[in-house]
């Protein structure tokens, strides 16, 4: 009798759901600062510049949160439920490393790109619109006063979803290579 189901593409079709429900709020959250906030987040991306950051880091979230969750969930289907590969020991040690590594990983990197973003864009508005005033002869205190923290900070989140997707990658290797015992 063939497994049907996969504890593991069910572990991470709910961390899709997780990441699709964070998505969804951050989506409303950028469509209401987009028309309600001071200054909006539309202007913000539209000035380029830092608030670039918000964007990219926006549109780097969507595919490496929700859908690369919920496709990791069909690798781990195929090896458990078609190819009758359960995940023990070393190998579900792995995919929990996977799971919750990739997710921080992905969430932390992109989430701080998009605060970093906002922040540095809002700030070249003037005090009066809600920012503080660096642009023109003081455009260069954006990155020094704002973006500079958040390089390294990125980068460490951006290494742990590397290291989930490496631990994944090995696990679901390891127990694609094993034998079955019957």
């Amino acid at each position: 009798m063939v497994q049907q189901s996969s504890k593991w593409a069910d572990r991470f079709i709910k961390a899709a759901i997780v990441q699709g429900a964070l998505a969804a709020a951050l989506t409303s959250y950028l469509l209401y600062e987009g028309l309600f906030g001071s200054p909006p987040a539309s202007k913000i991306v539209a000035g380029g510049g830092a608030g670039t950051w918000l964007l990219v880091g926006y549109l780097v979230y969507l595919p490496l949160g929700p859908i690369a969750a919920a496709v990791t969930a069909t690798f781990y289907q195929h090896l458990e439920a078609h190819m009758q590969r359960s995940y023990t020991g070393l190998t579900n040690l792995l995919a929990w490393t996977h799971i919750i590594l990739m997710n921080v990983g992905v969430v932390g990197a992109t989430w701080l790109m998009m605060n970093a973003g906002y922040r540095g864009g809002a700030s070249t508005f003037p005090v009066s619109q809600g920012g503080l005033g660096y642009s023109g002869a003081n455009a260069g205190l954006v990155h020094a006063n704002i973006m500079v923290g958040y390089p390294p900070y990125i980068a460490a989140f951006i290494a742990i979803a590397i290291a989930g997707a490496i631990a994944g990658g090995l696990g679901y290797l390891l127990n694609w290579r094993r034998q079955i015992s019957h």
